[in-house]
């Protein structure tokens, strides 16, 4: 691979000097490369510029293909997001052995992958890049996006590729200089990619792995990503605006900066209070050059509302409401003149701690101004287990690039709120050119984990679930990077409101972008902010609590037993159950065991208690789940046969149709050192099954006195 500067010093003098001042100069003509691309992700100062070279940003997915058009609802919300591909195509590998490849995205350069998503990688991933026969990259799509592929001396790991809650994601740049296709050589699986696309005068360097240079760039790059921002600011220099005041009950404070050219390069602000009722009744607005470009909550404007809840991405801190502190690293510049306000929309005094670093920036005819916008609906009545309506975040009518938003949730029920797809239009498109698989699936997990988790572009800072269910206040957030979204005309982002329970929830977004001078949004008019001063002076919706959970007399819960033995990486996770219908599993949950292949197997002990009962022969009665993808299980327990010698077949009957099995008699064993063990391993498939046909469900065991 070919570099045309020393990626140690130059990365690290530009990280500096961008931090310090602001005031870089013209950037020198070079080629796209890993290189660039690694500095332009640990670049924040770059997004605020418009791309030179410029680019589009589109993306390839999973999507559901019955989705055609809003004019025919009955099919723009389709779900089916699995399983859909460009096309299946073969290949002659080792031996002139012919195997069928998946094509997942398809694309002529120049260009660049700028991320990869799956909720269930499979099979062999390989990237093909201007037309060679070979790939540059062919290793278990499971190791790539999740942190653990290595090719000669490059290991490509965490942030850059990593699994977070479920979802894997792989940020790794792959330029390309004329085309670039990804396939897998398995299917059954969710992906999104994300590709730039640059103009045909550029020259990219397309990327080469192995390279004995490319590990200690990817270690620059990945230390740059996880490193504090920038120190704490404890007693600010004379040179930074500060403002210290008590904002009263519907007054506001206001902190000029210094004359431009200049631009804010961190924003930090601390309450006098842990209530985070006022994180959604402060309303923390900005004023660049004379236009309001910024209205939001301050606790969402930081990336946490409504309510305190620890983040640290590549642009926001977070801290615990004990210290209160919230911090923006969003570059903000301005040609002339900027001030900064706080509104207190709440029926309480609040004291406040307003700083601004700021430094001399270059404006320049490619200087952007920073925007942020919230927009907050309540009652929103989701429909249940159909799409209701494609919800607007931002409407935008300009030149500039979008870089990220966050989505608050209150949902008053456990069942999944997030099925709906993102979609995003750009410059007029009549069809998105960014369609998703699922809310959660864009915000970098997967399968509505509700386990809180921290990644420096997407994280998932509150679930009220606990990793039980998507009962209570979610807060998600992604920003963006190398796959910031330009746009010469217009952005348009939708988010389909899809939930499987019919219910009212509420949705709050905040958007982020940057915009050349004159542009315009639905959310920055003066009546779009006096919509949102209205909203946010209401009470902030709260969901009823939750009943008990369902119990079957006498359960022992599977998803509580301990896993003695599994095959290796299989995902054997707990999953709620509560939103699949009527109350019929133990504990509204189930041991959820994602099986690939046949032979796959899971083993868990079941506790007999305590006693001389511990060693008497039990009746062991199983409850289990039917799904549309599941497998033919095959029991024993304690190495011996139980259950039906051909196995159970966990199959439904039909594409989203999950139901309870009731009681599945397995036949009666003696504990051995106060415990049975249990064994289910896939043997099969039925025909009519979809994906692996491998997955299966544990519920519960009964264990009761032999006849």
């Amino acid at each position: 691979m070919r570099f045309t500067l020393g990626f140690h010093r130059s990365l690290l003098v530009f990280m500096t000097a961008a931090c310090a001042c602001l005031a870089a100069g013209p950037a020198l003509a070079e080629p796209v490369s890993l290189e660039s691309l690694l500095r332009e992700m640990v670049d924040r100062e770059a997004l605020a510029r418009f791309p030179d070279p410029p680019y589009t940003c589109r993306q390839f997915s999973s999507y559901d293909r019955a989705s055609v058009s809003p004019d025919q609802p009955e099919t723009w919300f389709a779900n089916g997001d699995v399983n859909q591909y460009l096309r299946v195509e073969e290949a002659k590998g080792a031996g002139g052995k012919v195997r069928k490849e998946w094509v997942m995205a398809d694309m002529a350069g120049p260009g660049a992958v700028v991320r990869i998503w799956s909720a269930n990688p499979k099979g062999v991933m390989r990237v093909y890049l201007d037309g060679e026969a070979r790939p540059v990259i062919e290793a278990p799509m499971q190791e790539v996006l999740g942190g653990k592929w290595k090719a000669g001396d490059v290991e490509v790991g965490p942030p850059l590729a990593q699994e977070s809650s479920r979802g894997w994601n792989l940020y790794l740049p792959i330029p390309y200089a004329k085309h670039c296709k990804i396939t897998s050589d398995a299917d059954g699986f969710y992906y999104q990619v994300n590709y730039r696309t640059y103009g045909p005068q550029v020259q990219v360097w397309p990327l080469q792995i192995p390279d004995p240079d490319a590990s200690a760039r990817l270690k620059e790059c990945t230390d740059a990503l996880l490193l504090p921002r920038e120190p704490e600011i404890s007693k600010p220099h004379d040179n930074l605006p500060l403002l210290e005041a008590i904002v009263e009950a519907g007054a506001s404070v206001e902190l000029r900066l210094p004359p431009g050219p200049g631009a804010v390069s961190t924003l930090l602000m601390r309450l006098g209070t842990s209530d985070a009722d006022v994180l959604r009744k402060l309303r923390i607005s900005a004023k660049f050059d004379g236009k309001v470009t910024v209205s939001s909550p301050v606790g969402d404007f930081f990336g946490c509302g409504p309510g305190f809840a620890a983040l640290e991405d590549r642009y926001r801190r977070v801290e615990l409401p004990s210290d209160g502190q919230l911090t923006s690293y969003w570059i903000m510049p301005y040609e002339r003149d900027a001030v900064v306000r706080v509104n207190n929309l709440g029926t309480r005094a609040t004291s406040i701690t307003l700083i601004a670093r700021t430094g001399h920036y270059r404006w320049d005819s490619r200087s952007m101004h920073f925007h942020a916008a919230w927009r907050g609906e309540y009652p929103i009545h989701a429909l249940g287990a159909r799409g209701t309506m494609d919800w607007n975040y931002i409407d935008i009518q300009g030149k500039g690039v979008y870089v990220g938003d966050n989505l608050a949730v209150m949902n008053p029920v456990p069942e999944w709120w997030g099925e709906g797809d993102e979609k995003i239009y750009i410059d007029g498109e009549t069809f998105p050119s960014h369609f998703g698989t699922g809310t959660e699936d864009y915000y970098g997990y997967a399968w509505c984990w509700p386990v809180v988790f921290q990644h420096p572009f997407h994280a998932q800072p509150r679930c009220d679930g606990n990793g039980k269910n998507n009962w209570g206040h979610t807060s998600v957030t992604r920003v963006r990077a190398l796959d910031a979204i330009p746009f010469e005309k217009s952005l348009k982002f939708d988010m389909e409101v899809w939930h499987w329970k019919e219910c009212d929830v509420a949705y709050a977004a905040t958007t982020y972008w940057y915009a050349l001078p004159g542009s315009t949004s639905n959310r920055l008019s003066d009546e779009a902010i006096a919509a949102m001063t209205a909203e946010l002076k209401k009470p902030i919706p709260q969901p009823p609590p939750l009943p008990p959970p369902f119990k079957i007399e006498g359960a022992i819960e599977c998803e509580g037993m301990q896993v003695l033995a599994k095959s290796d990486g299989l995902p054997v996770v707990p999953q709620d159950m509560d939103g699949y219908g009527k109350k019929a599993w133990s504990g509204d949950s189930h041991l959820w065991v994602q099986g690939r292949r046949v032979g796959d197997f899971v083993e868990v002990a079941i506790p007999a208690g305590d006693g001389p009962e511990a060693r008497a022969a039990r009746r062991v009665t199983l409850y289990a789940t039917r799904s549309w993808d599941y497998g033919i299980v095959r029991f024993t327990v304690n190495g011996k046969p139980a259950g039906p010698a051909e196995g159970i077949d966990l199959y439904s009957g039909g594409r989203g149709k999950v139901v309870a099995t009731g009681p599945i008699e397995l036949g009666t064993f003696t504990p051995v050192d106060g415990r049975l063990v249990l064994r289910a391993e896939v043997i099969g498939g039925n025909a009519k099954s979809e994906g692996s046909r491998s997955f299966f469900g544990l519920d519960a065991v009964v264990l009761s006195p032999e006849k």
